[in-house]
């Protein structure tokens, strides 16, 4: 049978930023009974460049190295991962715009009625908060 290393494992990623995911989901994988490792004492350092909010640069953690199975279970399931971990995990919110709109990436209509709303809301509240001060200062 054949042999690997979780660091090699991660070297094969498609995306070397998910790597981080990837060895989480290894683990649990392993703590479910999906497939067997084990722990060795070495460690590695995982690919993924890590940034602290606020500060310059960036760095890389380690991790423990875990010796496993090539197994065709095991192969079908890392591909599995690895697809769903090389795609991009944020959508984002597209940004109402010119070009947005003429590319039919958003809804002209829906923003229009949502912008109406809460123009009026608004204005109810001005008008509202307008009539309170008025009925105070009579008093």
């Amino acid at each position: 049978m054949a042999y690997k290393k979780l660091s090699e494992q991660v070297q094969e990623l498609s995306n070397a930023q998910r790597s981080d995911a990837f060895v989480k989901r290894f683990r649990d994988a392993v703590r479910e009974g999906k497939f067997d490792a084990m722990n060795l004492t070495e460690r590695f350092t995982m690919p993924k460049q890590f940034s602290r909010r606020g500060a310059e640069g960036s760095y890389q953690r380690d991790t423990k190295d875990m010796l496993f199975e090539v197994t065709p279970a095991f192969t079908e399931w890392f591909d599995a991962i690895n697809k769903e971990l090389a795609t991009s995990r944020r959508t984002g919110r597209i940004k109402p715009s010119l070009e947005a709109v003429q590319a039919g990436h958003v809804d002209f209509k829906s923003l229009a009625a949502e912008t109406r709303r809460k123009m009026q809301a608004s204005f109810e509240k001005g008008q509202s908060l307008g009539k309170s001060r008025a009925k105070a200062s009579k008093k």
